[in-house]
């Protein structure tokens, strides 16, 4: 008979599922422990859609991106059909990984025994296979994964009987409308290898208490609101509006762009901070949209994506290239601090005496995102 792991035990977790003034913070093996971070994979990455990145990763025909995802590697390309599809980047001989980085091809060849494959994923040439008794080609092609698209962003799911993207997302795609996504473009994508948890990244950018300290010569001098309210959800997701004059995508005193033209009702008077869970920040601003994307690599490794959006009507302009550098320079300053924090973090939770904290009132929404991943990892 086999025993439950240690980290399923309910009781360990009693002081973190009181409400938020009463709880304590996660014990600190959620963040460090191979068990409970093999657990998070199991049930909540490979049952969820994940955010991978905007469509226009692999904007023409033949277009590829190769990545791993919580040790799976994977396979992004834009077919001869124009539909991106997603893949097991695993070929179906003996299992080498068929593509690496990223590129343009009008198929792709294993690099181990030549196996090659359509850009939609069929099997269309394998050597000295024809002796083989049984074999077919139809039968062998790329094993295809679930891919679906909102608003130009990309999502993954490896449950082939998990829910539509669409009831995951819930009203999130209502509340976004006004920031006209599918006409937004990702001008840069930041790449940030992290010694440290995935969920101690995600609770940072989810509360502001850190910010007259880890931001002090920077966001901290951006005016805003100290404890805004949790927004009413019905999706997977969670998040704030912080109601505020000018962009919180630029430091005080720097030159930004015209507001988005679509913008109406509260995305006029603020910035919402969206977390789609798991492990994705949406930053929506009067002038731009940025995204974290957590893409989690063991216990206390994390791969950070940054990515940078702006409307057509902004990409267009002659001075975008120009004002543009304001925008990267702030994220450049404030991710570097956020990073150097978290791993401080991680660092200290490694300690044999390090014990779970109390939670503040300026910290609803990291309550909220550790009882959302202990439903996951203790639910069946």
């Amino acid at each position: 008979m086999t025993s439950k792991p240690k980290t399923l035990n309910p009781d360990i977790y009693k002081q973190t599922r009181l409400p938020l003034l009463e709880a304590d913070t996660m014990p600190t093996e959620c963040y460090t422990s191979q068990e409970f971070y093999n657990l998070e994979t199991k049930k909540i990455f490979h049952k969820v859609w994940n955010f991978v990145g905007r469509a226009d990763l692999v904007p023409e025909i033949g277009d590829y991106y190769a990545f791993d995802f919580t040790d799976v590697p994977i396979l992004i390309v834009r077919g001869d059909d124009n539909q991106i599809r997603a893949f097991a980047n695993s070929c179906r001989h003996r299992g080498a990984k068929i593509a690496s980085g990223e590129g343009n091809c009008n198929a792709f060849s294993c690099p181990y025994h030549g196996w090659t494959y359509s850009l939609e994923g069929h099997l269309k040439a394998a050597t000295y296979m024809d002796r083989t008794k049984g074999f077919n080609k139809e039968n062998y092609g790329l094993v295809q994964l679930r891919l679906d698209q909102w608003g130009g962003f990309l999502f993954l799911c490896f449950d082939n009987n998990a829910e539509s993207l669409e009831t995951f997302l819930g009203d999130l795609p209502q509340l976004m409308q006004p920031y006209d996504l599918d006409r937004l473009t990702c001008t840069r994508r930041q790449e940030y290898s992290l010694k440290c948890n995935w969920k101690i990244y995600i609770e940072n950018a989810m509360e502001s208490y850190h910010v007259p300290w880890v931001h002090n010569k920077t966001l901290q001098k951006q005016k805003r609101d100290h404890n805004p309210p949790i927004l009413p959800i019905n999706g997977e997701y969670s998040g704030l509006l912080t109601r505020h004059k000018g962009s919180r995508a630029l430091l005080p005193g720097m030159e930004g762009f015209p507001y988005i033209p679509t913008l109406t009702g509260d995305s006029a008077e603020g910035t919402y901070y969206i977390l789609i869970n798991p492990s994705t920040m949406l930053g929506c601003t009067f002038d731009t949209v940025w995204w974290l994307e957590l893409h989690p690599e063991g216990p206390e490794q994390t791969k950070l994506i940054v990515g940078s959006c702006f409307h057509e009507t902004t990409t267009g302009r002659d001075d975008f290239d120009h004002i543009v550098q304001n925008y990267y320079k702030r994220l450049d300053i404030s991710i570097v601090e956020d990073n150097e924090i978290s791993e401080l973090q991680q660092a200290g939770l490694r300690s044999p005496f390090a014990q779970p904290g109390r939670f503040s009132y300026m910290e609803p929404l990291v309550h909220v995102i550790d009882n959302w991943v202990l439903d996951r990892v203790l639910g069946d």
